[in-house]
């Protein structure tokens, strides 16, 4: 079975007035950023992916908290910048817990070049895979969040 959508999730972790950013070098496009994220896989939850990818794209532990904005990529709208696959986000506030140290993965990604701390002032400097640094700015002077209902969750008694 196939689906139309990708689901992927996506870490904002914001500390000192700096956001942790993974940093790309992209064949087409350069140097790119992105926050850890990454795409759902079969029988996991979207906030087990979410600690996943930051395990995997910046070795720490996180504590997912909420939802705070879903970001959708439509190929077709967008002259296919990031592909041909039609892509749900969903960004979650999340806090380093354990005391773990951002740092560079053992095992990267394909085109993973570093993993760095970065001005929230400076977003507009930066390309990111989403254009979303205007965003991410509001965010943090203005945090809303979204409930993330899940039904394994609920009727508990």
């Amino acid at each position: 079975m196939s689906f139309h959508i990708r689901i992927r999730a996506g870490a904002i972790i914001i500390e000192n007035n700096k956001i942790l950013l993974t940093v790309y070098n992209d064949p087409k496009r350069g140097i790119i950023y992105d926050l850890p994220a990454g795409g759902a896989e079969p029988n996991e939850s979207i906030t087990d992916t979410v600690k996943r990818e930051a395990k995997e794209e910046a070795s720490i532990d996180v504590e997912v908290g909420p939802l705070a904005f879903v970001y959708e990529y439509t190929p077709h709208l967008n002259f296919e910048k990031f592909g041909e696959i039609h892509t749900l986000v969903m960004m979650f506030e999340c806090k380093i817990k354990n005391h773990s140290t951002p740092k560079f993965p053992e095992n990267p990604d394909s085109n993973q070049i570093d993993v760095k701390w970065l001005p929230i002032s400076e977003l507009q400097n930066i390309e990111m895979y989403a254009n979303i640094g205007l965003y991410l700015q509001e965010y943090m002077l203005n945090p809303r969040n979204i409930d993330l209902i899940e039904e394994h969750k609920l009727n508990l008694n």
